[in-house]
């Protein structure tokens, strides 16, 4: 292990927090932090993400020759995003660290979090006494992405626990930290199937599943529904399953992933939602909202229901 590691980090735009953040996951073998601004409430004991503020994102590479070439490919790729309309998006910033101060610097960052009516996501190394009917999340994202800090995972969160049932069975694709699945096995899911193409992400969530007493429900595989396609530039891990009808149908699925991905599994999605089932999708950036809603309505989904916040748009909605 090196001795030293640079932290990278850019201040960006909230609607270009996607596409950066999809440049430096391409560098990096660990993942993307996002860091939202929030404002301190009940004296400093809930901390709220401040919608629309300018959003630092952040990855750590090691300090030698592989470290350096991928900061030389991220500072590229941040000239070339530059030149598209994507908001304000600062230079990239460079800290230098000891590695006993990069194993924990990027835990700075994350707070307990207070989500809709009952759900609570607590860092693991944070302290926190929950009420009585309180939900509580323990999450360590394992630098996966999924926090509850980001308005897509946030809104998600939101709907889940207006729309989940007792007993309902649930799909979770794009499952990142495994936040959303263990929060629907705790809002009382009886099974719970977790999906991602990330090996990194699918570690995390098994780990995280089982430090919140819910692995004997929630399910996490490396695997993808059909119809997932892939940029020329993404290598797919080896391993990966592509899901058919196998799958089953579920009373409730989630897809946090991104505009373009949910149009490509739009049918496949459906197909995995029951009739009369409900289906969430989410990681919308508002200029691409039809090009997600269009393929979902023609897949069958119906009586839509929309939370927008800053420019990420999620869609609710029932399957006919």
């Amino acid at each position: 292990m090196p001795t030293y590691w640079f932290e990278l980090s850019v201040t960006v735009a909230a609607e270009a927090v996607e596409a950066v953040s999809e440049l430096m996951s391409r560098y990096v073998s660990g993942g993307v932090v996002i860091e939202e601004p929030y404002r301190l409430l009940d004296d400093g004991q809930v901390h709220e993400p401040i919608p629309g503020a300018p959003v630092v994102v952040r990855v750590y590479v090691p300090d030698d020759d592989e470290g350096q070439r991928a900061r030389e490919r991220i500072e590229d790729g941040l000239w070339h995003l530059r030149q598209v309309d994507l908001g304000a998006l600062g230079e990239l910033a460079t800290r230098r660290l000891a590695e006993e101060d990069w194993a924990n610097a990027w835990k700075e960052h994350y707070h307990v979090l207070h989500l809709g009516r009952r759900t609570v996501i607590k860092p693991s190394w944070r302290d926190y006494a929950p009420q009585a009917d309180e939900v509580v999340v323990e999450l360590d994202p394992g630098m996966a992405f999924g926090t509850g800090l980001h308005p897509t995972t946030r809104n998600c969160l939101l709907l889940l626990e207006e729309r989940i049932h007792p007993g309902d069975r649930v799909l979770d694709v794009g499952t990142g930290s495994g936040i959303l699945a263990i929060a629907a096995a705790k809002l009382g899911a009886s099974r719970v199937l977790a999906l991602d193409v990330s090996p990194v992400a699918v570690e995390a969530a098994r780990a995280n599943a089982a430090a919140n007493g819910v692995a004997d429900r929630v399910e996490v595989r490396l695997a993808t529904l059909e119809g997932a396609g892939s940029e020329p530039y993404v290598p797919l891990p080896s391993g990966l399953a592509r899901l058919g009808e196998e799958v089953g149908t579920y009373d409730l699925v989630l897809a946090n992933i991104i505009a373009r991905v949910i149009a490509q599994l739009a049918p496949a999605l459906l197909r995995a939602t029951r009739p009369g089932g409900t289906l969430i999708a989410s990681g919308i950036i508002e200029e691409r909202r039809a090009e997600a809603e269009a393929p979902l309505l023609a897949a069958g989904l119906r009586d839509i229901r929309t939370r927008i916040e800053g420019d990420w748009v999620t869609l609710a909605g029932s399957h006919i």
